[in-house]
């Protein structure tokens, strides 16, 4: 006999895990513009710049939060006048637009 309480438990790991898939899409989308800003700024274009962006979002994997991504795209436009300043404000900027874009296409 399922309860006023058993639901509402069940809403809430629904939600959860509804809201934990939503942040991880919008995290990867992310991942993804933000080497694909990084690979404009290397002076890659096309299949190459794909190809890169693809290795930002394989780095966030390497271990928890976004330090992995950041490192990656400091240490690779090291020289080119970048401050990991400037990629932080780039990541909150590029993961508002990836939140939208995750919400718009379901």
């Amino acid at each position: 006999m399922t309860t006023t309480f058993d639901k509402r438990e069940e809403g809430f790991e629904k939600k959860f895990a509804h809201d934990e898939e939503l942040r991880f899409k919008a995290t990867a989308r992310r991942n993804k513009l933000l080497g694909l800003w990084a690979a404009g700024e290397l002076g890659k274009t096309g299949a190459e710049a794909e190809a890169y962006a693809k290795e930002v979002v394989l780095a966030d994997f390497e271990q928890a939060g976004d330090k992995d991504v950041l490192h990656k795209i400091a240490k690779d436009l090291a020289g080119k006048g970048v401050t990991e300043a400037q990629i932080k404000a780039k990541m909150l900027d590029l993961l508002e637009q990836a939140i939208e874009q995750v919400k718009k296409s379901g």
